[in-house]
């Protein structure tokens, strides 16, 4: 109980220090005009009140990474605990905080047209080609993910597809629904409906934490527990825990739906509450379910600790989707019935309306690229119509291939959100961009997690069990070689670059 109480005070006062830190360093000017005021056209420049964003925003965010990501991260060890509150602070607010007001400064620009207004041309259309590939994935993995959990709440016929079974009526249910919600205005659906399930997640969290200190305290991981690999299947703590515990400490897919909220926002001094804010909300969620996932399979009297117990029910259950697994039995158990069922029905909301937000952010990207208004709902749907066959086809790929994709993906994606914050930072302190305080070596606020998350992603791809199978061949040394000399590398160029600035 220690160790979690003193993560929860942590994020809690480091996004009161820090995300201060950050704001400061940023220069936000309250008398600056938005583009929620200056574009407004009543579709996806909308202006909105804070504490609508703010819950929008989270739940944008949110999906079933906070849940699931930090599920699948207890497995190794209370050193998740450190990840997620050091990630969120350090890494995951930073990137989050910085891609909605680059956003907020360049019009409502799209993460794409951001990170390559900094990094050059080729760069942005590598990230306009990676931006859609992520978005497509993760609303394939958010769409197949719900539909299964509804399988097991109402079951209605599946489809069998190779040697998998899909659910496809739910299936075609979403669908539907992510169809109206990419189209509609963003006040009509996602602006009304977003802060309720926004409400109801944060509810359900709250709810499994306070059974869990009331009642299971004792059973808690801790940090004396030990900082070593408690993973089982011979996985390295590094960088695979960096991965899996993703929207939990930082994820490239929040740099993604940032735009669609600084689209909405009426004033700069908004953004660390939003944008930061939320990351801190969805590091808390994160926080708690890995405690969760790590304290429930404990049995005291037979001197069972937690992660162990959670061992062997993953290896009683090999093959099925663990996490859902743990989700339902926690809910259940902890909340009753009544209280199981409505957090699982909030674990669903989430990555359904991640989903239908990624679509909408990559009918966005495509628009910003053809320079085509979206005004009319004819090229709202032209662009959306070819987005839905891909994802429609990504169904019926394995959801474990489309998951391990995504997850590289993902990271990929921030490692440039964060170089592109760095440079955007030292050009504003520097003296190309009117800047208003902060140190000139504030940009190392952006510069230390982007290199961190570069060695994070470039191990990833020769380590992992979808990557070179470096690990597996004994060689896992030479990949963090590889990764150290990547890493030093892009300092050297940016070094050298900051050098010609000057």
């Amino acid at each position: 109980m220690i160790t979690f109480l003193i993560a929860l005070a942590a994020l809690v006062v480091g996004f009161v220090l820090y995300g201060t830190l950050v704001e400061k360093v940023f220069g936000i000017d309250p008398g600056r005009t938005t583009p929620a005021v200056s574009q407004s056209d009543g579709v996806d420049y909308v202006p909105m009140k804070p504490w609508r964003i703010f819950l929008i925003q989270f739940l944008n965010i949110a999906g079933l990474g906070p849940i699931f990501g930090a599920i699948m991260g207890i497995f190794f060890g209370p050193s998740a605990f450190l990840w997620i509150v050091f990630g969120t602070i350090f890494a995951g607010g930073v990137h989050d905080y910085l891609s909605g007001m680059m956003s907020i400064r360049k019009q409502g620009a799209s993460l794409p047209d951001i990170v390559g207004s900094e990094l050059g041309n080729g760069i942005k259309l590598f990230m306009r080609v990676l931006s859609l590939l992520l978005l497509i994935l993760l609303t394939t993995t958010f769409l197949s993910g719900p539909a299964t959990l509804l399988q097991g709440l109402c079951s209605l016929p599946s489809m069998a597809w190779g040697t998998s079974s899909i659910p496809l009526v739910w299936v075609l249910i979403i669908f539907a629904y992510y169809v109206f919600a990419t189209i509609l205005p963003v006040d009509k659906l996602i602006g009304r409906f977003y802060p309720i399930f926004g409400g109801i997640l944060l509810f359900m969290g709250i709810g499994i934490m306070i059974v869990m200190l009331g009642w299971h305290a004792g059973e808690m991981p801790e940090l004396t527990d030990g900082l070593q690999n408690r993973q089982t299947n011979g996985l390295p703590l590094f960088p695979m825990m960096f991965v899996s515990i993703a929207c939990g400490a930082i994820s490239g897919f929040h740099g993604t739906q940032s735009p669609l909220m600084a689209r909405c926002v009426t004033n700069e001094r908004q953004g660390r509450w939003i944008f930061y804010g939320a990351m801190v909300a969805e590091g808390i969620l994160a926080l708690i379910w890995a405690a969760a996932a790590g304290t429930f399979f404990a049995d005291p009297e037979q001197g069972l600790y937690g992660i162990d117990g959670l061992q062997q029910f993953a290896a009683a259950h090999k093959g099925e989707n663990i996490a859902a697994l743990v989700v339902d039995r926690v809910s259940r158990s902890w909340l009753g019935t009544i209280g199981g069922i409505l957090a699982i029905i909030g674990v669903i909301a989430a990555p359904i309306t991640s989903g239908d937000t990624a679509l909408r952010s990559a009918r966005l990207i495509v628009a910003d690229f053809l320079h085509w208004d979206q005004r009319q709902v004819g090229r709202r749907l032209a662009i959306a119509f070819p987005l839905f066959l891909c994802v429609f086809g990504m169904v019926f790929v394995d959801f474990n291939v489309v998951w391990r994709y995504f997850s590289w993906t993902n990271q990929t994606l921030a490692v440039f959100t964060l170089w592109a914050g760095t440079i955007f930072l030292y050009r504003q302190e520097h003296g190309s961009l009117s800047s208003k305080g902060g140190s000139s070596y504030g940009y190392l606020v952006a510069l230390v997690p982007a290199l961190f998350m570069t060695m994070v992603s470039v191990s990833y791809i020769f380590i992992a069990p979808e990557g070179l199978l470096f690990a597996a061949k004994g060689w896992s040394m030479w990949a963090y070689l590889i990764a150290a000399c990547v890493t030093v590398l892009l300092l050297c160029l940016f070094i050298r670059w900051t050098k010609r600035k000057m």
